[in-house]
């Protein structure tokens, strides 16, 4: 935590830039099992990283395709599993993830078009909901901010749940993204780096200073 801010730095694909998200304050270490993205690393990418990484806990990251998947990333020694999914999904389908990975190890990450509302019946399924900016092809990672006082509303509404705001947040908006959406919980990924999947250690002690207020 960083002055009363948790953080998740995402994206990892090195013990060396896991160890060096560990030195500026990080809480959590992401890493996205999604194919399609320039991030992406395998489950056994991860295992044979995994005794090298700081004693953090690590987030599985997956869009949804089934929950035989969801299954094999639970099973694979994530402490949690966020879990990116259309706003769309059929509530009886979502029920089902519950079954998989308990609500108090799973992120839920509902891609919410602009002009939509987050569908209230995802709520009760998971602790932890994530918010990231939309994009019509892509599940994150896109460099692009997000709705911050939708999220502030988002927050107010639903007070049991915990809100991690994510979406092109780094060290020159990270102070404004706090102010305007009161998150107290924020995940980093294509703002820290130097090139996707690469993290750059200046800009992951940049943003550690912006959010002490330096």
């Amino acid at each position: 935590m960083i002055n009363g801010v948790h953080l998740k730095i995402c994206g990892l694909t090195s013990a060396a830039d896991a160890h060096a998200a560990a030195g500026i304050g990080a809480d959590y270490l992401g890493f996205v099992l999604h194919p399609a993205s320039p991030r992406h690393i395998t489950i056994e990418q991860f295992h044979a990283l995994r005794p090298e990484l700081p004693a953090l806990p690590k987030v599985g990251v997956l869009v949804y395709s089934d929950t035989d998947t969801l299954a094999r990333v639970h099973d694979a020694g994530f402490d949690f599993v966020q879990l990116h999914f259309p706003n769309e999904t059929p509530f009886f389908e979502a029920a089902m993830w519950t079954d998989v990975v308990a609500p108090s190890k799973l992120w839920l990450a509902p891609r919410v078009p602009p002009g939509k509302e987050l569908d209230p019946c995802f709520v009760p399924l998971a602790d932890t909901f994530l918010l990231d900016s939309y994009h019509p092809t892509q599940h994150g990672g896109t460099g692009t901010t997000g709705d911050w006082h939708g999220f502030a509303w988002l927050q107010g509404k639903f007070k049991k749940v915990r809100w991690v705001l994510a979406g092109g947040l780094n060290a020159e908006n990270i102070r404004a993204a706090l102010a305007q959406s009161h998150a107290k919980f924020v995940d980093v990924n294509s703002g820290v780096e130097a090139s996707p999947g690469v993290k750059d250690h200046a800009k992951l002690a940049a943003l550690a200073a912006a959010l002490r207020g330096e």
